[in-house]
């Protein structure tokens, strides 16, 4: 636990960049993965694992910033989506993961995977405990159907939406393994 806590401290510190506090380079990071389906502060607010009061006021902070635009659904008007503007995108650009990912590039290929793999059963015992949504690549869903509507037209039969190859690359919190 110990060593878990010291990488945490030290990502921590790494995320204070560029005038952003951690949280706001997390929710940029969400978006800049994250699907369509997934772009709702209600998505991120469960990304996270924060209470929606960080949340709005990450949100708030990161509009009044530019680096953000939030709009009313146009088919649900109840839904708020949000987008990354050209200027978050570019913001993403200074993010402090570097040190962090050049450390990782250090290690040998399988303690690579090792990592990962240990990783990602930590986590998704973590988010088990509260019973929180483990988010997923949209490909790797038992509700995503490759090429369903010809060549790199995919489908997702949960939301019944079709899927470009993007949105099968991304994050989405519908996901359920397959």
């Amino acid at each position: 636990m110990a060593m878990i806590e010291r990488l945490a401290r030290i990502a921590a510190h790494d995320a204070h960049t560029a005038g952003l506090k951690p949280v706001q380079w997390e929710a940029l990071r969400f978006l800049a993965r994250a699907n369509r389906f997934s772009r709702t502060p209600g998505a991120l607010t469960a990304y996270l694992g924060a209470t929606k009061g960080t949340v709005s006021q990450t949100l708030i902070a990161l509009e009044r910033a530019g680096y953000i635009d939030k709009s009313t659904d146009t088919a649900d008007r109840r839904t708020v989506r949000i987008a990354l503007t050209a200027a978050g995108r570019k913001m993403l650009i200074r993010d402090g993961t570097e040190p962090m990912e050049h450390a990782l590039e250090a290690m040998s290929e399988a303690d690579r995977a090792a990592l990962m793999a240990g990783a990602t059963a930590l986590l998704k015992a973590r988010i088990a405990i509260d019973g929180g949504r483990p988010f997923g690549i949209c490909r790797d869903c038992r509700h995503f159907e490759r090429d369903a509507r010809g060549s790199r037209q995919h489908f997702c039969r949960l939301l019944a939406e079709p899927l470009s190859e993007s949105d099968a690359a991304d994050i989405c919190i519908e996901q359920q393994a397959a």
